[in-house]
């Protein structure tokens, strides 16, 4: 609706990306309210009288900051939807534990190393930037980060119920280097491997 060129050298066009909804998908559309749709047509309204009226040095700029409005206000809504659709979100969030759950209790660590984001997205038939953003909105934590603390779960479990090794449980869990397990596991319990079995004897 809006060419390119439009926005070309504004602060729109600087900031455009922190946007991100624009990655979402199609089925990740917003939910407004009706009181959420009147305040986005009537944005959508002074764009269309401004770009009906004389054109004159004012206009671009008018016209940009009204978009910029819709899309700030589309990034509140965005937010409020994460927190007030809850059934919805929920689910994805059961979702996402069983399938984190099911994947680091099978083989595919090991041979395969850690889920990405994109194959989490993608068994969720979500994007990964809505997931990033619904996470971020529930969790306060990144994908990677919850990835990292399911991870870290499944390591204190091992060293809590087994007898392996701590080299072992890191081979299991995907670690090609024993040195990035215990350094990832220190940043997030700020105890080594070793020293965490330890206090459980």
């Amino acid at each position: 609706m809006i060419h390119p060129d439009f926005i070309w050298n504004t602060s729109l066009a600087k900031n455009i990306k922190k946007y991100k909804y624009f990655d979402y998908s199609v089925n990740e559309a917003l939910f407004l309210s009706d009181k959420e749709e009147t305040t986005i047509n009537g944005i959508i309204e002074n764009i269309n009288r401004e770009y009906h009226s004389n054109i004159d040095k004012f206009s671009q700029d008018i016209i940009i900051s009204q978009i910029e409005t819709l899309l700030n206000y589309a990034e509140r809504f965005y937010q409020r939807q994460f927190i007030t659709r809850k059934i919805s979100n929920h689910h994805i969030l059961e979702r996402l534990e069983k399938l984190l759950s099911d994947y680091f209790n099978s083989d595919d660590l090991a041979t395969q190393g850690w889920p990405t984001v994109q194959y989490i997205s993608k068994n969720l038939n979500i994007s990964p930037t809505y997931l990033l953003s619904l996470l971020k909105t529930l969790t306060g934590r990144t994908t990677q980060q919850y990835i990292h603390d399911k991870l870290m779960d499944k390591a204190k479990e091992k060293l809590t119920t087994t007898n392996l090794s701590v080299s072992e449980i890191a081979y299991e869990l995907g670690f090609e280097h024993l040195q990035l397990f215990s350094k990832l596991f220190e940043t997030k319990t700020k105890l080594s491997p070793f020293e965490f079995r330890q206090s459980f004897n």
